[in-house]
């Protein structure tokens, strides 16, 4: 066998054979592929077709060559040339980036006004009402369990998405904490008049009928066992006989006689978490469960119980917790009127009982 030398020949129909490099037309009549050998023998070159190896061999060649072509122009479009998509997705990334950043920016003023709300309702509004601040635990609820930011892991802005939903959590948990306030706030304003004529608001006696203002509120000298003790209400000194006032609406929860300590007295539940005291009667008038209005004689002034002399011993409970009742005379008492009966209450020094 002599040496092959593959061609391509593309023969016509008149018989004639011509070696070509370029593929044929599709106007041609025949195609073949051959290869070109030198026969030692005949010493003459013959035409011997293309086995399926070599049509094979030819296509992966082929294939390979505008493969090449094809991978090598993508790259480059890619590394050096950016295409109306890549610009638009890279227009919108901006935008995204900015709004994220803007949001950010509004949830920390959200913030902001929602702590101001938040200083208004313990300031003014239940202050207002007398009741106690929200909770810090209610209004701050914290918040656990297992790592609920995990799906939004693993991305290039994963941190600062993680932050803004942490911040929206926050504040919804903040709201909602918020809005329950106000709906105690609510109720507390649909039961304001109701509060209002509960308040012990004025002086179990008449001006006109006090002798004077025995004692007050704060540390003073028994007039029994002479050592210096708290006292826990006001005395108001008048003569036997003298009307005692309930200082607000309520129910009477106590009608007792003692022959010492508090002697005949009343206590009245007024609700909201007000209680008084009345000591030391001569007589009382109303029974246990009765209900009285602000203004309504319960009983007489007297010495009943340890006593020195005639007077009603008057205190005033808060949520269970006894406070000063000067701090109560807002409804019959004028500005100066409540300075000149604080000032008699400070000269005081010893109580009545």
């Amino acid at each position: 066998m002599g040496q092959v030398f593959p061609v391509k020949i593309c023969k016509t129909v008149q018989g004639c054979c011509q070696v070509v490099n370029l593929r044929c037309t599709f106007g041609e009549m025949t195609k073949r592929f051959h290869k070109i050998r030198f026969n030692e023998r005949t010493l003459r070159m013959e035409e011997v077709p293309f086995a399926l190896r070599d049509y094979l061999l030819y296509g992966f060649k082929r294939l390979m060559f505008f493969s090449c072509i094809a991978v090598s122009s993508i790259y480059v479009f890619d590394q050096f040339f950016e295409s109306p998509s890549d610009k638009a997705g890279q227009r919108e990334l901006v935008f995204l980036e900015g709004e994220l950043t803007r949001l950010q920016e509004q949830l920390v003023n959200m913030d902001v006004i929602l702590e101001d709300i938040s200083n208004r309702d313990d300031a003014i509004y239940r202050a207002i009402f007398g009741t106690e601040t929200y909770p810090g635990y209610l209004r701050n609820p914290g918040i656990g369990g297992a790592d609920r930011a995990r799906r939004l892991r693993g991305y290039s802005h994963s941190d600062a998405v993680i932050s803004l939903e942490n911040t929206v959590s926050e504040l919804q948990r903040k709201l909602v904490a918020q809005s329950r306030s106000f709906d105690e706030v609510m109720e507390l304003a649909k039961n304001q008049t109701e509060m209002l004529k509960s308040i012990p608001a004025i002086q179990p006696v008449r001006n006109e009928d006090l002798r004077r203002m025995a004692s007050g509120y704060g540390y003073r000298i028994h007039p029994i066992y002479k050592v210096r003790k708290m006292h826990y209400g006001m005395d108001f000194a008048a003569p036997t006989g003298t009307e005692i006032f309930a200082t607000g609406d309520g129910v009477v929860v106590l009608a007792k006689r003692l022959y010492n300590g508090f002697g005949r007295h009343v206590v009245i539940r007024h609700g909201f978490g007000y209680e008084t005291l009345y000591a030391h009667m001569s007589k009382v008038l109303v029974k246990k469960g009765q209900r009285v209005k602000r203004g309504e004689v319960i009983g007489l002034v007297g010495s009943t119980g340890t006593s020195v002399a005639p007077h009603v011993h008057y205190e005033v409970q808060k949520d269970g917790r006894k406070v000063n009742p000067a701090q109560y005379y807002f409804n019959d008492l004028s500005p100066d009127q409540y300075e000149e009966m604080l000032k008699k209450v400070d000269d005081s020094n010893q109580s009545f009982d």
